[in-house]
């Protein structure tokens, strides 16, 4: 009885890359407006937002933003408060030269950001 070749597994390269949440035009943008606290506007849920982001952090390895909306809509909110935004739903990013303050009930200790914080406001 003669046995037939095993079959070997191989991986293809994929036809197009995918890229990565973590690198590219935004995600830098992102980090910059951190760094210099600077608002950025973007559009969120199909509303039009500026915002002032305060932490770049992961979770269950996808990345997200909490930040302050300052507009929405072109609209100043009620009650300021810090949100959580998924970068995936952030869609046209774009910095703006508007300055922010740090958000005063904003707590850079909070356990949430133990050990995945990216980049955070001073």
């Amino acid at each position: 009885m003669q046995q037939a070749p095993r079959k070997k597994l191989g991986l293809k390269s994929a036809a197009t890359a995918v890229e990565s949440p973590f690198q590219g035009a935004e995600f830098d943008l992102l980090r910059l407006a951190i760094d210099r606290r600077l608002c950025m506007t973007a559009t969120y849920n199909r509303q039009s937002i500026l915002f002032a982001p305060h932490i770049l952090y992961t979770r269950h390895d996808d990345p997200f933003v909490d930040g302050v909306v300052m507009q929405r809509e072109g609209k100043v909110p009620v009650e300021l408060k810090l949100g959580t935004f998924k970068l995936a739903g952030l869609n046209g990013l774009t910095l703006t030269p508007e300055a922010f303050q740090r958000f005063e009930a904003f707590d850079s200790t909070d356990a949430k950001y133990e050990g995945v914080t990216l980049a955070i406001v001073n």
